[in-house]
């Protein structure tokens, strides 16, 4: 039986870049047992996340990408917990613009596993969203924790610089929709949503 468990926290905040900044809320996934964790995405609040953990061994921060949003923490909690910060080295050109004194700890690269509790995590490279986007595959838990790169309802936005739209679509396409259609998808902003209900609508956007 597996023991991880997957936890939610939504977080507050700034998204900025490209000369804008914009409110928003940011879901950091927790995924661990009562001893030790893992954070996906440390958002705004180093204070809620470390709250959170309870006092857990935390084995990694993992950034799915370097969008200020889903990193401001993570130096701040790194410090605290001693644990790593792990980043796809394709993002060091947006960690910089976020954090331009503090470098990650570790490099996340296509199929890599981290394993948490017994439960393995294998990264998926998806860019297109931002250069070093990835996901996290946890077939255990019949899970995909998504970043920014597919949400209920589509794919991530792709305006700003360092994104390409026909890139996150190729990366939802190869990666994300030969999921089975089951397979939870856990974004980084928003509600939850499945590889099935998401590969309906891309349908027409994908062939």
């Amino acid at each position: 039986m597996c023991a991880a468990r997957i936890e939610n926290l939504v977080t507050s905040g700034t998204f900025s870049l490209d000369g804008g900044t914009w409110e928003v809320d940011n879901n950091v996934w927790i995924v661990g047992d009562d001893t030790e964790a893992v954070v996906i995405d440390a958002a705004h609040d180093a204070d809620a996340i470390a709250t959170a953990l309870d006092g857990r061994t935390l084995l990694a921060i993992i950034c799915t990408h370097a969008h200020d949003d889903h990193v401001g923490a993570a130096p701040e909690l790194s410090r605290r917990t001693g644990a790593p910060v792990l980043l796809h080295p394709e993002d060091l050109p947006l960690w910089k613009l976020a954090h331009p004194d503090r470098e990650p700890d570790g490099e996340l690269t296509d199929g890599r596993v981290l394993t948490v509790a017994g439960t393995d995590l294998t990264v998926l490279h998806t860019p297109g969203h931002a250069p070093g986007a990835i996901c996290l595959h946890v077939p255990e838990l019949g899970t995909v924790f998504s970043g920014d790169t597919l949400f209920q309802g589509g794919p991530g936005a792709t305006g700003r610089s360092f994104s390409d739209y026909p890139t996150i679509l190729e990366s939802i396409r190869e990666r994300l929709l030969i999921l089975p259609d089951d397979t939870v998808v856990r974004p980084g902003h928003g509600g939850s949503t499945t590889i099935g209900a998401e590969a309906a609508q891309l349908a027409p956007h994908t062939e």
